[in-house]
C-alpha cells in the first residue's frame, strides 16, 4: 500500500482514483476543483479530500493527475497553492492529462530540480477503459521513475509501458490520436457508402470486421453509429484538443499529417453542426446532413 493523492476527478480520473482504493488498496487523497466532485468520490470509496492540490499532495509518496491542457497542469503543479510546493523529496509525480510533450519536459526539469520523480503518462481507452480499469498507458520519465509509479498505475491499466525519456508518453499519445482521426473517418465513410449503395450496414461491419478492416472503432463504435447515436464516449471537442497538439508537435517536427489536419477540419464543422460533446464517431453525422 502506498499514500497517493490523484488531482482531477473529470469522467477519466473519478473511476481510475477509484481503483486506486479498491484495486490496489491504497490510502488515496483527492483533489477536485469542485468540492462537490471531491465529496461524491469519498463518498463513493472513502478516502479523504483535500482543499488544494498542495495539500493533497503533502506526505504523499505519489500524486496522479488527470486534468484538461497544459494551463490546467501548470496550474495544479507549479502555480499557487499547487502540488510541486508539498512534493517530498524521492516521491513521484504521475501526469496522465493529455498534453503536450513541451510541458512534460518542462515540469519534469522542475520536479527533479526540487528533488522528485516525474512521468508523463496519457492514457487511451476513454471513460469506459477508465471505469473498467483496462486503459492504455503510454509513460516518458526515466527508468527509475517509471518502475516506481507502473505498479501504482496497474490498479487501471491492462497496458503500461515506458517509451522513453520525459515527453515520449505525450508523444505516443499523439500516435495514437493521429491513428484514430484516420479510423474514424474511414469508418464513418464506409457506412456512408454501404447505405448509398442500398446494403445492409450490419451484415457488412458483420463480414469485413473479420477481415483486414477490422479496428476497435469498428468492433466498439459501428453499431451506434449506424443507429445514428453519438451522446457518449470521447467528446469531439477533446478530441480537437488532442489534434490540435499533434499537429503544433508536427509542424516543430517536420512531420506531415495531411489526413489529420482534413479530419480536424471535419471536426470543427461538426462542432459548426452542434456536435461539440458528440462523440467522435459523429463525423458519420457530418456526412448524412
Amino acid at each position: 500500500m502506498a499514500k497517493v493523492a490523484f488531482l482531477g476527478l473529470g469522467v477519466m480520473g473519478f473511476p481510475m482514483a477509484g481503483h486506486l482504493v479498491a484495486k490496489g488498496g491504497h490510502e488515496v487523497t483527492v483533489f477536485n476543483r469542485t468540492p462537490a466532485k471531491a465529496r461524491a468520490w469519498t463518498d463513493k470509496f472513502g478516502g479523504k479530500s483535500a482543499p488544494t492540490p498542495q495539500a493533497a499532495a503533502e506526505d504523499q509518496d505519489f500524486v496522479m493527475a488527470c486534468v484538461g491542457n497544459d494551463d490546467d497542469l501548470r496550474a495544479i503543479t507549479v502555480g499557487a497553492g499547487g502540488a510541486f510546493a508539498a512534493m517530498k523529496r524521492g516521491a513521484t509525480f504521475v501526469d496522465h492529462t493529455t498534453a503536450s510533450a513541451e510541458v512534460a519536459r518542462e515540469l519534469d526539469a522542475e520536479a527533479t530540480r526540487r528533488g522528485f520523480n516525474f512521468v508523463d503518462a496519457p492514457v487511451s481507452g476513454g471513460q469506459a477503459g477508465a471505469e473498467n480499469g483496462v486503459l492504455t498507458v503510454m509513460c516518458g520519465g526515466t527508468e527509475n521513475a517509471y518502475a516506481a509509479a507502473e505498479p501504482v498505475i496497474a490498479a487501471y491499466a491492462r497496458m503500461c509501458r515506458r517509451l522513453g525519456p520525459a515527453g515520449a508518453g505525450q508523444l505516443t499519445k499523439m500516435v495514437n490520436q493521429i491513428c484514430i482521426a484516420g479510423l474514424v473517418e474511414g469508418l464513418s465513410e464506409g457506412i456512408h457508402f454501404a447505405r448509398k449503395a442500398g446494403l445492409d450496414v450490419s451484415s457488412v461491419v458483420e463480414v469485413i470486421s473479420k477481415g483486414a478492416a477490422q479496428s476497435w472503432q469498428m468492433d466498439n463504435r459501428s453499431t451506434t453509429m449506424n443507429e445514428g447515436k453519438f451522446d457518449h464516449g470521447f467528446a469531439v471537442e477533446w478530441m480537437r484538443k488532442d489534434l490540435a497538439i499533434c499537429l503544433s508537435e508536427a509542424r516543430r517536427n517536420g512531420a506531415s499529417l495531411p489526413v489529420t489536419s482534413l479530419v480536424d477540419a471535419f471536426y470543427s464543422e461538426v462542432e459548426k453542426m452542434g456536435g461539440r460533446r458528440w462523440d467522435t464517431s459523429s463525423l458519420l453525422a457530418r456526412l448524412e446532413r
